[in-house]
């Protein structure tokens, strides 16, 4: 690869300008209200592909929002990269807690970010770190460097389950046909320690309502004398863990993979300041299942988290009700060799059984994911540590994340192809909150790193 930097520098300021106007648009799947802008997204996406360098670029629609598919084959004897992304964003709620607007991009400096980052609703997840790879295509293309085909499948319902990519992928397994798969959804240590992500959380995530008497009743006249579906909702959460916050489910952990103490062992040499990572957070104390340390209980360990509990009256003032229903939203993370259908399935029939009389409840599956483990002794896997080399100067530690991409299982079982995630965002950047950035240097970073992947990964296939 030559004149890399030499292209970075020249393009630097378009390439920043470009993103800005991606994050402008305020792609959030999740909400009907701005399914315009998911939909003009992704006609960006396709303008993009183009400019890039892609001969073919087309928007397949599905039930839900299109799918962006792009190529550029140069050599059918040459292997094919397939990159794997997605366009819609996160909701960006509660809008109150952003410190500029969550869809008006401002560049601001950080402690972590001195050359500055750029804070705006999925600048990070996923438009951020997905853009880098169309602006790498351009930049092999454009010096005439591109050393192998490449092909672009960039969604619209990732926040949402990808619930229509499932079938995408089974009907074009030709047209998607790859020798690897790669992802830049995930992060990595620090700026200065990088990482390749080895292994995803699967999911399960479901929404529950619990409903008492017919309607809201006045807490003084029947207070004390019905079931509160409030009440009854947070008892029964918080039955959902015992004292050592271990889940309570029965059977929930009967295929969890146990690491052996060497595995752990070797995880544990990863740089970790507990003390940084609580003042990060502003938290007197880390929290969770006892017998595992913070790294293995958010990356290793299964887990269950409300993300959203309401009922009742919530507005200014005093309202005093007994609410007719209460609701929660609540994930779990899982990890390899749990099956996130069978997990749903416990969890309902545990849900349910738990409930005293006086209340019904209701539990309703939204979408879900299996976990995910690549080795690392594949050459894809050689031809991204080399890639990270080549641009950090130091080889990157294998990291498994606590995160979810439940698509990527689904990649290997139709496609036929391992998966290798080069994430370049922090933990730190905030993503799914308020606030969310990502790095300037993150993002010119990885625009430098990805096309040596490729000309590792073709250079180590023709070996």
């Amino acid at each position: 690869m030559k004149n890399v930097k030499n292209y970075l520098s020249e393009n630097k300021d378009r390439f920043l300008n470009e993103l800005i106007e991606l994050l402008k648009i305020p792609s959030v799947s999740a909400d009907p209200a701005f399914s315009q802008d998911v939909l003009d997204t992704a006609e960006m996406v396709k303008s993009r592909l183009e400019d890039a360098g892609c001969d073919i670029v087309e928007i397949h629609e599905t039930a839900g929002y299109p799918i962006v598919y792009g190529e550029k084959i140069i050599n059918t004897n040459l292997p094919t990269v397939l990159v794997y992304g997605h366009y819609d964003v996160q909701p960006a709620d509660p809008i109150d807690l952003w410190h500029s607007p969550p869809f008006e991009p401002v560049i601001k400096k950080t402690e972590k970010h001195p050359e500055g980052a750029i804070f705006a609703r999925g600048a990070c997840d996923d438009k951020g770190q997905m853009y880098m790879h169309v602006k790498a295509l351009e930049l092999m293309v454009k010096t005439d460097q591109l050393p192998c085909n490449v092909k672009f499948m960039i969604e619209g319902e990732e926040e949402v389950g990808s619930n229509n990519l499932s079938i995408y992928v089974g009907e074009n397994k030709e047209k998607l046909a790859n020798d690897v798969i790669l992802i830049s959804d995930t992060g990595m240590i620090a700026n200065d320690v990088p990482s390749i992500t080895t292994g995803l959380r699967g999911l399960s995530y479901v929404e529950v309502e619990v409903t008492g008497p017919n309607r809201d009743l006045h807490s003084g006249l029947y207070g004390g004398a019905v079931a509160n579906p409030i009440n009854i909702l947070t008892k029964m959460i918080a039955s959902l863990h015992d004292e050592n916050n271990h889940i309570t489910i029965p059977g929930f952990y009967d295929k969890v993979e146990e690491l052996s103490a060497e595995e752990r062992a070797e995880m544990a040499k990863a740089p970790f300041s507990i003390e940084k990572y609580q003042e990060a957070l502003d938290i007197e104390s880390v929290y969770g299942e006892k017998g595992y340390s913070t790294n293995e209980r958010n990356s290793i360990r299964p887990t269950l988290d409300v993300n959203g509990i309401w009922g009742g009256y919530t507005g200014e003032g005093a309202k005093t009700v007994i609410a007719s229903k209460a609701y929660a939203k609540i994930s779990m993370r899982l990890v390899p060799n749990q099956d996130w259908r069978e997990i749903t399935d416990l969890f309902k029939t545990h849900f349910e059984a738990i409930a005293p009389k006086g209340v019904k409840v209701v539990v309703k599956p939204h979408h879900g994911g299996q976990g995910y483990v690549t080795p690392i002794d594949t050459i894809a896997y050689q031809a991204a540590s080399k890639a990270y080399e080549t641009t950090f100067g130091k080889k990157p530690i294998p990291q498994r994340s606590g995160g979810s991409i439940p698509i990527v299982s689904l990649f290997e079982q139709e496609l036929k192809s391992k998966t290798i995630l080069m994430g370049f965002g922090l933990d730190s950047d905030a993503i799914h909150s308020p606030n969310e950035h990502f790095g300037v240097w993150n993002y010119f970073k990885g625009i430098e790193t990805i096309p040596y992947f490729y000309e590792h990964f073709t250079e180590m296939t023709k070996k």
